[in-house]
């Protein structure tokens, strides 16, 4: 298998690069008129404008060929014909049969998988119109109110960045709450307003296992039970999510209340599966259907779309060519629409998790950047938190700015006045504004030259920091699913093209397996000795102060 940088395309992007990173936005925009038209791409539900990148139709070029040389067609077909392309635990990656919404059977080897979704999705819509009208009743005869979703990581995620996102979608017949960390103070504070007797438990965990999700699981049994007096209440305000039903079981949750999920679908892919029971308990069936609607419109972008006009591969090789050929060390995520707030943090996860790693396909050391530090938030809040940084810091960080035309609520001019503020700061970040403006911008407003040499270089921008435009029509069901499989694609591509493992994290497991070590070390003097010694005394002054305090 040979790496990358072999490839004739890999080689023109290196020298390339070193010629574009003497170029400014502002050269290239005087030059072509008409980079907009070059450098967007318009979908039904929303327009991907990535004209402020420092490229030309040569680099799109370069780029669109190294996708080419990198087999990026032959690897999705493969991902859509079930192939077993996730290569460390030889599991086929098939989140895309779980919205998969045509006629069309989809296939795991030999077997059929379109009917068991589908034949799962008939469960959710039952069990949520049960819910949701009233009929599924706690012990004591009461409906249900209030939904606590105990589960971590992929099984928290996505499916609390959807509930947050199309909450004016809602009507609330029921509250979701979710529950991912294991310090108590977080199912403390959510359990102690509701009433036992009318919340049901959704336990998410693929292997029923996962430390933090059944410490909560466990708290949330002692709580129901210290209400309804036994332990067989659990059938009627616990369902699981998992993949191991036998350990659901042994927690009393019924065989009918077990959702299922299956082992080729990742945690971070694994909202359109019954992980996103939540979300359809909150919106309805219909809503949560719509969702898979959206995502399976750009399953069919990307499945038969044209690489140069593919919007999922253009936003993985512009992240590509920004990271990997220009030094970029981090990307910034920033909605300009509060239903967007926790996008960032999902998004972090997606593709952090995926292709945060250094190892190649065939365990070689890559020699080269792969996945960008992603991180964000509001941008309206980070205008006044860290725009600064991005606008005059020493390190670039491109950026995803991600809107829309119409606002969740329309009030008098404020959807106008944040989408001016969007505009002008991807604007900004481009053009910069240079030495001679601010000397003559200073000299109107009367300020004298001494105090012109004073404040000039602090008020240079230099400009020149890409951004990507990603403008959707509303946030809606449809929509919101169409801009979560686009990333979940340019992903997909980006790891493609690296040559990166993005379906499982191994990372994510050392970590787990150290915590179950330490923990019975906190209370059993001695096992501290087999850590070094800076954990070894971090643990013995843990168990000294509890000890101390009488805990």
């Amino acid at each position: 298998m040979g790496c990358r940088t072999s490839l004739s395309s890999w080689q023109f992007l290196e020298a390339h690069a070193r010629q574009m990173r003497q170029r400014h936005l502002n050269e290239l925009f005087g030059e072509d008129a008409s980079r907009f038209e070059h450098f967007s791409i318009q979908l039904p539900r929303l327009l991907l404008d990535y004209s402020k990148n420092l490229i030309t139709r040569e680099t799109i070029a370069g780029l669109v060929q190294l996708a080419r040389e990198a087999d990026v067609e032959a690897w999705r077909e493969k991902m859509f014909a079930g192939e077993r392309i996730n290569r460390t635990e030889e599991r086929a990656v098939l989140h895309v049969a779980l919205r998969n919404r045509a006629d069309e059977e989809m296939y795991l080897g030999e077997q059929n998988i379109s009917a068991e979704i589908k034949q799962e999705l008939v469960r959710i819509e039952h069990f949520v119109k049960q819910v949701r009208g009233g009929d599924w009743k706690g012990y004591s005869g009461k409906h249900i109110t209030d939904v606590v979703c105990l589960g971590v990581g992929g099984s928290n995620l996505g499916p609390q960045m959807v509930t947050d996102a199309l909450k004016s979608f809602g009507d609330h017949r029921v509250r979701v709450h979710y529950v991912s960390n294991v310090d108590g103070t977080q199912i403390a504070a959510t359990l102690s307003p509701l009433n036992p007797e009318q919340v049901l438990f959704v336990v998410a965990s693929k292997t029923f296992t996962t430390t933090e999700t059944m410490t909560n699981a466990n708290t949330a049994l002692k709580w129901l039970v210290a209400s309804a007096g036994n332990r067989a209440a659990v059938s009627q305000h616990f369902v699981a999510v998992t993949a191991n039903s036998l350990k659901a079981a042994e927690f009393g949750i019924l065989p009918e209340n077990i959702f299922q999920m299956w082992d080729w679908v990742g945690g971070r892919f694994s909202l359109w599966s019954a992980i996103g029971l939540p979300i359809a308990l909150f919106l309805g069936f219909e809503n949560f259907t719509k969702l898979l609607d959206g995502a399976f419109e750009m399953d069919n972008h990307f499945r038969y779309t044209p690489l140069e006009r593919n919007a999922p591969v253009i936003l993985a090789l512009i992240s590509l060519w920004n990271t990997t050929f220009l030094g970029a060390q981090s990307q910034a995520i920033l909605p300009y629409d509060q239903a967007l707030h926790r996008f960032s943090a999902y998004m972090q996860q997606a593709e952090m998790e995926s292709n945060g790693k250094s190892v190649a396909w065939d365990g070689r050391e890559v020699s080269y950047q792969t996945v960008p530090l992603i991180w964000g938030q509001l941008g309206i809040d980070g205008q006044h938190a860290f725009y600064q940084y991005l606008h005059q810091g020493k390190t670039i960080v491109p950026a995803d700015f991600i809107g829309s035309v119409e606002g969740s609520t329309e009030l008098q001019k404020h959807h106008d006045i944040l989408i001016a503020n969007f505009f002008a700061q991807t604007q900004a970040l481009m053009t910069g504004v240079d030495e001679q403006r601010i000397r003559h911008e200073l000299r109107l407003k009367g300020n004298s030259e001494e105090d012109i040499e004073r404040l000039v270089a602090h008020k240079v921008h230099k400009g020149n920091r890409p951004t990507n435009t990603l403008l959707l029509n509303r946030i809606d069901p449809l929509s919101l699913g169409n801009l979560i499989a686009l990333y979940e694609h340019k992903i997909f591509v980006q790891g493609v093209i690296l040559q990166i493992c993005s379906f499982d994290q191994w990372g994510v497991e050392l970590g787990k397996e150290l915590a179950v070590k330490i923990q019975s070390a906190l209370t059993l003097e001695g096992d501290e000795e087999e850590h070094d010694s800076s954990t070894a005394n971090l643990i013995r002054h843990y168990r000294r102060m509890r000890q101390q305090r009488g805990r």
